[in-house]
């Protein structure tokens, strides 16, 4: 499963150079994922209350290439990359209309909503993740 989401750079995502802070690409790829995870219906509200289960990043591996600047148009594209019983890869790269910017793996692990410990991708969600129904 792809997801492509499109999100504007603000004032508050740069440096005092304009050029956005590298830390700040990690929270626009967290937006990417929350809007894939909208995308096939679910967003982290129902995967706490239905599922009571969270989606927690535990690793990422991010390569910077070329910076963002205040009020670039950005795109952020999200993959599944891996999918395992209690974790999920995602691929993801940020690119503005001319380079792309940065690319990711981000490892991210389904937990239970109240203990925090590891817990098993529940079945349907393991379906939706692959097949987007």
């Amino acid at each position: 499963m792809k997801g492509e989401s499109i999100f504007r750079v603000y004032y508050e995502d740069t440096d005092a150079g304009g050029i956005v802070y590298h830390a700040n690409y990690l929270r626009f790829m967290e937006r990417g994922r929350a809007e894939w995870l909208r995308s096939l219906g679910l967003d982290q509200n129902i995967l706490k209350t239905d599922y009571s289960i969270l989606f927690v990043v535990v690793k990422s591996e991010i390569y910077y290439k070329s910076p963002a600047r205040l009020d670039d148009q950005i795109k952020v594209f999200t993959e599944v990359k891996q999918l395992k019983r209690a974790s999920v890869i995602f691929a993801q790269r940020i690119e503005n209309s001319l380079v792309e910017l940065c690319m990711a793996n981000n490892v991210v692990a389904c937990v239970d909503s109240k203990s925090l410990v590891p817990k098993r991708i529940p079945d349907q969600l393991l379906g939706i993740f692959t097949n987007g129904d």
